[in-house]
């Protein structure tokens, strides 16, 4: 289960009992934190929390002022300096060495078009959409906008949320889809400057998991940890089953012959089926379309064979090329793996590496920061 998806569950009981609740959401950072813009908190008027906005220093203050924008009705922005040794609210000490902005806002359950609502208008969505959220006005102009104001771009060009601030956020969206990359941005609108988080919002990473033996079971449950779309194919009536696989969105008998007549479009691979026609089957179907990652469980020779068999007219520079990018194998990350969850592990971890373009060297090697920068445009 997603965060998004916990969240959206935690919000619909609070609803349902008539809890009031505010929404805690990180619109800004400068320099180093534990999370990052678009990271998001739920808080219940008596305090139960749902999410996180950072590693633990954070939520106690920003639980408590979240309170107090319920109590008052009104969202607010509060700014976290954890660069301050002396402020004495959140005993950080040298802490992250940022600052962190948070968005408070108590959450009205009538309004369709709430923060929770639209967030939920993306969620099972199958491709990335933009959220523009206000988080500061220009309080010297005569015609404010209001903070917490937002507008959610779908992919398809659908747009929600304030209709007076629809145009000027969706052309910022638009820009950020585009570009693929969270901004905040300061935006002119007819009801005033703004300063927007302008969010790129991504579905959930699809894996297809070929093999549904013992082996596949962890994998399927770290995934699923994770927040995956995870199907689930094998041939044997037997094991693919939904009581063994509970966490899979999908589990499927699919017959090795009837492997050819599936689309699974740009989802991530992984063949464990211990059958080397089955394997061979789903390596025919994925090297010729978008499939970025192949994981391939074996050795080296299993692979090179593998290809040889699959009569994909590869010369064989093409297939040395395939080896060194999309198709993994031995797969996984070489973390001294040795039972099916260790094993898991190193594949859930080299499927993360490649969905993000990181290589998967320590973090204390990296020269530059842990996460990669927002762009701040002024």
């Amino acid at each position: 289960m997603t965060e998004l998806q916990r969240l959206l569950l935690a919000y619909d009981q609070h609803r349902a009992s008539a809890r009031p609740c505010a929404l805690a959401t990180v619109v800004e950072v400068l320099g180093s934190a534990y999370r990052r813009p678009g990271a998001r908190m739920l808080v219940t008027d008596d305090g139960q929390l749902t999410g996180a906005i950072s590693g633990g220093c954070l939520e106690g203050d920003a639980r408590q002022r979240a309170r107090q924008a319920i109590f008052r009705g009104e969202p607010g922005l509060v700014t976290y300096d954890t660069r301050d040794e002396d402020d004495p609210r959140h005993g950080l000490g040298p802490g992250c060495q940022g600052v962190v902005r948070i968005l408070l806002e108590p959450l009205d359950f009538a309004a369709p078009d709430n923060a929770m609502e639209l967030l939920r208008g993306f969620a099972g969505y199958p491709e990335p959409a933009v959220l523009a959220t206000v988080f500061s006005t220009d309080e010297g102009t005569g015609l404010r906008a209001g903070v917490g104001q937002r507008v959610l771009l779908t992919a398809a060009g659908t747009v929600r949320g304030t209709p007076a601030l629809a145009a000027p956020l969706a052309e910022a969206a638009r820009a950020t889809l585009a570009e693929g990359t969270t901004q905040v941005l300061d935006i002119d609108t007819d009801a005033g400057p703004v300063r927007a988080l302008v969010e790129l919002l991504t579905p959930p990473l699809r894996l297809i998991v070929y093999g549904a033996g013992n082996d596949a079971q962890p994998l399927v449950h770290l995934a699923a940890s994770l927040g995956w779309h995870i199907t689930v194919f094998d041939g044997r009536p037997n094991l693919a089953t939904r009581s063994r696989f509970p966490e899979a969105a999908e589990v499927r008998v699919v017959p090795v012959a009837a492997i050819a007549q599936e689309t699974p479009g740009d989802a991530y691979a992984v063949l464990l089926s211990h059958n080397y026609a089955y394997d061979l089957a789903a390596l025919a179907l994925h090297i010729p379309g978008p499939t970025p990652y192949i994981g391939l469980l074996g050795p080296r020779n299993k692979a090179a064979r593998l290809l040889a068999e699959a009569e994909l007219d590869l010369s064989e520079q093409d297939a040395r090329n395939l080896l060194h990018s999309r198709l993994h194998s031995p797969i996984g990350l070489d973390l001294g793996s040795e039972t099916p969850e260790e094993i898991a592990l190193a594949i859930v971890a080299e499927i993360q590496a490649k969905h993000h373009q990181r290589n998967s060297r320590p973090l204390r090697d990296r020269a530059d920061g842990v996460h990669e920068p927002i762009s701040v445009l002024n």
